[in-house]
Parts: structure tokens; C-alpha cells; sequence
């Protein structure tokens, strides 16, 4: 991969915003993946490196209700099942962390559902 491409540019990215909200921070992180077809979201603890709570657009729990919807629809979907299953575990407030992607479209339905659902970030 040379230095132009997207991938690797995308990569420098979510470096340089990791580099800024990983250390500045107790908080939990909502980190975001984005896939041509899904979305995946996770709620990490950086302290211990682990993975509190996920969703994405595979889950059993938002399957059905996805089918049909548009891909910002389906993000907007797992952006509440993110943080109806991260306020269970008591967790109200995160980090978001785009991933590198722009904070448009699917990366933002996702963050404004979380947002409405009750996230605090």
C-alpha cells in the first residue's frame, strides 16, 4: 500500500485521534467501524484493553427491524443498541472515537442515536 492511499490515510487518521483522546481519559471509548455493508460499534476501557459492551448491524436484536433500512438507518439502530447495552453496564459516559472516518453519514447517525439514547459524549 503506498502512502496516497485511502486506506493508509484513513490509518494516520484514526492514529492522530487516538494519539488525542486515549490518554486525556478515564472514559469508557465508542469506537466505530465501518464496513461497505455493516457498522460496528464498541465500547472499550483503554485502562485494561478490554471490550465492554458491542453492537452492529449483525446482531440477532437488531436484524429484523434492519432489514429494509437504508444504511444510515441501520446505523442509527445500533447507535441505540450501543448504549442501551453500555447504560445496563452503567456506563453514561464515553469518548467517540470516528475511526478516521469523517463525521458525516453513517459515523454521525450512529453518534446522534447514542446521543438520544442517553450517551453522554
Amino acid at each position: 500500500m503506498g502512502k496516497g492511499e485511502p486506506r493508509v490515510a484513513r490509518y494516520r487518521r484514526h492514529a492522530r485521534i487516538r494519539a488525542k483522546i486515549g490518554s486525556k481519559t478515564s472514559r469508557a471509548r465508542l469506537c466505530v467501524f465501518r464496513s461497505l455493508n455493516h457498522i460496528y460499534a464498541q465500547v472499550i476501557d483503554d485502562s485494561k484493553g478490554h471490550t465492554l459492551t458491542s453492537a452492529s448491524t449483525l446482531d440477532p436484536e437488531i436484524k429484523d427491524e434492519a432489514e429494509g433500512k437504508a444504511k444510515t438507518g441501520k446505523a442509527e439502530l445500533v447507535g441505540l443498541l450501543v448504549a442501551k447495552r453500555a447504560l445496563s453496564k452503567e456506563i453514561s459516559q464515553v469518548v467517540f472515537d470516528r475511526g478516521g472516518y469523517k463525521y458525516h453519514g453513517r459515523v454521525k447517525a450512529l453518534a446522534e442515536a447514542a446521543r438520544q439514547a442517553g450517551l453522554k459524549f
